[in-house]
């Protein structure tokens, strides 16, 4: 369940890359993920691994860790030298998820390695879609493990297994935004596969928050500026959403009309969501 804001921001940079691991601590993600999956070579695994002790907090903003996929050589390594006693990281994205076995193998781990550790904060964790399978399971997926916090939707792989080229992702994206809301989880838009910050990338990001998604991954600095504030509700949408509680506040009825529409509590939930994002931000 979400236990936090959700971030709008989750800026993905390589393991092994120490000088852009640097500027994406002092970066304005609101998250970086660290990943030590497809962005580092097999030969390389060992190193990045080994890079983990030495993680310094964030002064501002989360920290992941994407670990290798399950049934690999390297997840359960990877989860190991993960989770260390200082709180770092808060979470880890696990790829490819297909079924619930992929994150209970992963609960059991963990609370495993906790102990070990003397880990006082559990660790989250966060799904990442990006098959066929995990696609199709996704109602058995979200309700597999308490730690879940977060699906995000990974289009490269996601498109490699389907074996589509076409930039209609329309049903990926329905299907995890629904899941994820059923089990009161956050969701997050998977990556713009380009590293401009143009028009195209500026679509999919307002695309992916009118759909509902809490935010994006991105690839690239750069593109951190137009995410968060494509995620930022505005000063009129923060207006909107106090007086809409207001109103419903001020009245005894289950609904009240205001400026000739009708104000319910589904409305009530979206203000909710808005107060709540701009009061995480603020703290």
């Amino acid at each position: 369940m979400i236990d936090a804001v959700p971030p709008r921001s989750c800026l993905s940079v390589p393991g092994t890359d120490d000088r852009k691991i640097r500027k994406a601590w002092d970066s304005t993600a609101d998250e970086v993920v660290l990943d030590l999956e497809d962005a580092v070579r097999a030969t390389r695994k060992d190193e990045a691994r080994g890079m983990l002790a030495a993680l310094p907090r964030r002064a501002a903003g989360q920290v992941a860790i994407r670990v290798n996929a399950p049934r690999t050589a390297w997840c359960h390594l990877d989860v190991i030298a993960s989770a260390g006693p200082d709180g770092v990281p808060a979470s880890l994205v696990l790829p490819k998820v297909e079924s619930a076995g992929d994150l209970e193998f992963l609960d059991r781990l963990l609370d495993g390695v906790e102990a070990a550790a003397g880990r006082d904060r559990p660790i989250g964790v966060q799904a990442l879609i990006e098959t066929a399978k995990g696609l199709a399971n996704l109602r058995e997926i979200v309700t597999a493990s308490p730690r879940l916090r977060t699906l995000v939707l990974g289009y490269a792989d996601l498109g490699a297994s389907l074996g589509r080229t076409a930039d209609d992702w329309s049903y990926a994206q329905d299907a995890v935004l629904i899941a994820a809301r059923s089990a009161g989880l956050a969701a997050i838009d998977g990556p713009w596969l380009g590293v401009a910050d143009d028009e195209a990338f500026r679509r999919a990001a307002l695309r992916a928050r009118e759909l509902g998604f809490d935010g994006k991954w991105v690839i690239h600095p750069r593109q951190l500026g137009t995410v968060n504030g494509v995620f930022t509700p505005s000063a009129d949408e923060v207006a909107q959403a106090r007086a809409v509680l207001d109103a419903l506040h001020g009245s005894e009825a289950g609904a009240v009309e205001r400026q000739g529409q009708m104000i319910d509590e589904a409305v009530a939930v979206a203000a909710r969501r808005v107060l709540a994002r701009v009061e995480g931000m603020q703290g």
